[in-house]
């Protein structure tokens, strides 16, 4: 049974989803320990890609060698980088990291332009401040002073997208594991990172161009490449899985069939490629076709199924959703999309009953 504080709240963070799990793991957990973690590597890698002696269900579907990987480098003196097209699952691979080896998913830098060098060490209670001059308790720890002192992981996203001098206050951080605060006097200027500190950030191919990192401050980190799902299976169980849990956290009911689930990753398939299953060749939006783009349609496809249909969802649900996805980020990839219509869904329908479906929303394109 879920938590109080997992249903209140919009979207709980992983350590409260699956604290059941993850309390199983650590009663069945024998395997050595890193200093600092709360689970052994081995109860780690269970929690992200499965157990089934355990009941514990697999939650990242990709390269399983490249979550061992990730786990030996969190384990390491370097950082972790996962890189990689938007959504390929990359911040939610670093939450479940995160949450299974702190038990905090919860330290997060969240890296914009704007963001500013207090924002990722520490800042001040000006009030106090003002009261009292620079003190332990006029100090606010921001997410990388917290991360040091407690001994957890700080993830760090969208790396990329902070201005090259405020990422490169993160080397000697990572070199040195150590923060120096001048402003305080004695033992209280250095706060020494206690066993378990690392960071895991995220950085999106399509930014690379904005914010490039320096060549010392990528030295201190380790690269891991995150990839789209190739298998068209584990990407239809992970598509059916992520919608199904979503449906049941806003509790809605709909009958969501195995064949349109099949259409909407075939069509993601298909335009995220550039070449059909019957090796038609089309035109690739610039849009991102990805499995949690996929998932976004599939539960927005539910939803209007829900509330504004009879509860059944079809293609014709999933071709309107499809199109908003596509349409959102270049309106030049409309005529991708309509040819895609004219050429592939049109010959799909003539032998299926929800493609046909799909098709007859076409009409959404020309309004």
């Amino acid at each position: 049974m879920a938590s109080t504080e997992s249903v209140a709240v919009l979207r709980a963070p992983a350590e409260q989803v699956h604290a059941e799990e993850l309390a199983r793991l650590r009663e069945k957990d024998s395997g050595p320990r890193p200093q600092g973690w709360r689970l052994s590597p081995r109860a780690v890698r269970s929690f992200i890609v499965g157990d089934d002696k355990l009941g514990v269900r697999r939650k990242f579907y990709g390269d399983d060698a490249l979550i061992d990987r990730c786990i030996v480098t969190l384990m390491s003196d370097r950082g972790l980088l996962l890189v990689g097209e938007p959504g390929t699952a990359k911040s939610m691979l670093s939450e479940l990291m995160a949450s299974a080896i702190s038990g905090n998913s919860v330290c997060i830098v969240q890296g914009t332009a704007g963001t500013t060098e207090d924002q990722i060490k520490y800042s001040w209670n000006y009030a106090l401040l003002l009261a009292e001059g620079p003190t332990t308790r006029a100090l606010v720890g921001g997410p990388i002073h917290e991360a040091m002192r407690q001994g957890i992981l700080c993830r760090f996203e969208e790396v990329t997208r902070v201005q090259p001098e405020i990422q490169d206050s993160l080397i000697s951080l990572l070199s040195e594991k150590v923060m120096h605060v001048p402003e305080l006097d004695g033992d209280d200027a250095t706060v020494f990172a206690q066993r378990g500190f690392n960071v895991l950030a995220t950085a999106n191919i399509r930014d690379r161009g904005v914010h490039e990192m320096s060549s010392a401050l990528k030295r201190r980190f380790n690269f891991e490449t995150v990839r789209p799902i190739a298998d068209r299976k584990l990407e239809t169980q992970l598509v059916r899985e992520q919608t199904e849990a979503l449906l049941a956290r806003a509790q809605v009911d709909v009958d969501f069939d195995t064949d349109v689930v099949e259409l909407l990753v075939s069509a993601f398939n298909d335009l995220r490629q550039g070449v059909t299953s019957e090796g038609v060749v089309i035109e690739k939006p610039t849009a991102v076709m990805s499995s949690a783009e996929a998932v976004s349609v599939g539960y927005a496809a539910c939803l209007d199924a829900h509330y504004f249909g009879n509860g059944a969802v079809g293609g014709d649900h999933v071709a309107r959703q499809l199109i908003g996805t596509v349409l959102k980020d270049n309106p030049e990839d409309g005529k991708k999309l309509r040819h895609y219509f004219d050429v592939v869904v049109k010959q799909r329908a003539q032998r299926h009953a929800q493609w046909k479906r799909v098709l007859d929303a076409r009409r959404e394109l020309d309004r």
